[in-house]
This record gives C-alpha cells, sequence and structure tokens, in this order.
C-alpha cells in the first residue's frame, strides 16, 4: 500500500540518489536538483521544507530527505528541541541511504544515535505533526 502524498503539487526528482550510482543530485549536471536553488525557509515543523522531507522520506527518497530537513537544521536554534528532531530524522535519512548501499552497519549506527536523540525529547513534543511520539519513532529506529 502507497503512503499518500503530503505536498502533491511538488513532483518527485526522476530518481532516489544512491552515491556512485546515480550523477550527484546537486553538483553533476545531469543531477536532479542541478543549479536549482535551495528554497528560503523558516525553521518549522508547519513549513513545507519538513513537509516535503516527510514527503520524500515515505517515499523512499532518503538522501533528498536529509537535504532537506538539512537545510531547516542549520536554521533551527542550537539546543532547541526542533534542531535535535531535525538531526534525528536526518540520521533516520542517512541510515536509509547506508542501507540501499549494502551498509547495514553504518545504518545501524545512524540508526542509534537517531534513537538516542528521539528518546531524549519530551514524549509529547511533535507527535501531532509527526503522528507518531518520538519515543516510539526511536523504537521504530
Amino acid at each position: 500500500m502507497e503512503r499518500p502524498r503530503l505536498l502533491p503539487e511538488r513532483s518527485f526528482p526522476a530518481y532516489a540518489y544512491l552515491p556512485g550510482r546515480q550523477p550527484h543530485p546537486v553538483r553533476d549536471p545531469a543531477g536532479h536538483s542541478y543549479q536549482i536553488q535551495p528554497a528560503q525557509v523558516i525553521p518549522s515543523l508547519g513549513s513545507d521544507e519538513f513537509v516535503w522531507g516527510e514527503d520524500l522520506f515515505n517515499h523512499g527518497y532518503y538522501w533528498e530527505a536529509h537535504e532537506a530537513w538539512e537545510g531547516l537544521w542549520h536554521l533551527a536554534d542550537k539546543g532547541s528541541t526542533l534542531r535535535a528532531l531535525l538531526k534525528g530524522l536526518i540520521l533516520l535519512s542517512a541510515a536509509g541511504v547506508k542501507i540501499r548501499e549494502g551498509k547495514r552497519a553504518a545504518a545501524r549506527r545512524h540508526t542509534g544515535r537517531a534513537a538516542g536523540l528521539l528518546r531524549q525529547l519530551p514524549d509529547q513534543a511533535f507527535s501531532g505533526e509527526l503522528g507518531v511520539s518520538p519515543a516510539l519513532l526511536a523504537d521504530l529506529a
């Protein structure tokens, strides 16, 4: 069963990037996001960029989800729960890439780090926006 799209008006990239298998999305002229300027965003879970990251992740575009959330992470206040959540999601995205590359040990390291960050968040934090508590997300990681 396919997950519903959160931003159906945005088209997915032509491919889900895996290092060494396709052109690098932003550095290679053949990349799916070559010379596309990053969106100007406000770091919040209600932003289109956060939701776009969710859409990408839910549909297997792990590298691209990582990139979407990393832009928000850079702008989020240091020490904030939002920044910790974003870091956890970025690590889960990186784990998805590693799993596809067949690098299970690296994927386990990333998921372990993500779970540790997510478990430190207040249980009710972000549950409404994510549809799951950070603790449950950590357990699933």
